[in-house]
């Protein structure tokens, strides 16, 4: 099984009422042949699922795609568990493009996402 990248851009918000393509995610990740992630497959390649967090006028950041216990995935950027962004449901997510994933950022406001590209 190949990893897949997908780019997530941030979709309509109050602050953002047409969404920002400036910011978002891009991260690599196993997916099944229906587009679900592959929580068997990520423990095989777990070092390659990597996460560019990108933010308009923001460093970006880099990190990992975690899985743990209960279904439960975050994107970790150092270790321990403070800078976690958990994923809503991520593990019941299809991931093709015109989907919508919520994710809980640094500042635990929870945002939606929507699947721009799965390469």
């Amino acid at each position: 099984m190949s990893l897949k990248s997908i780019r997530l851009e941030l979709a309509r918000t109050p602050e953002f009422p047409s969404g920002n393509a400036a910011c978002g995610y891009e991260f690599k990740a196993p997916l099944d042949a229906k587009g679900h992630l592959d929580a068997g497959q990520w423990s095989r390649h777990k070092s390659s699922c990597v996460v560019r967090r990108f933010w308009q006028n923001e460093d970006e950041e880099h990190g990992r795609l975690l899985h743990h216990r209960g279904h439960k995935w975050v994107f970790s950027y150092r270790p321990g568990d403070e800078d976690d962004e958990p994923i809503f449901r991520f593990d019941k997510h299809v991931f093709v493009p015109g989907e919508y994933v919520s994710v809980t950022e640094h500042d635990g406001i929870t945002r939606p996402f929507k699947v721009i590209e799965v390469r």
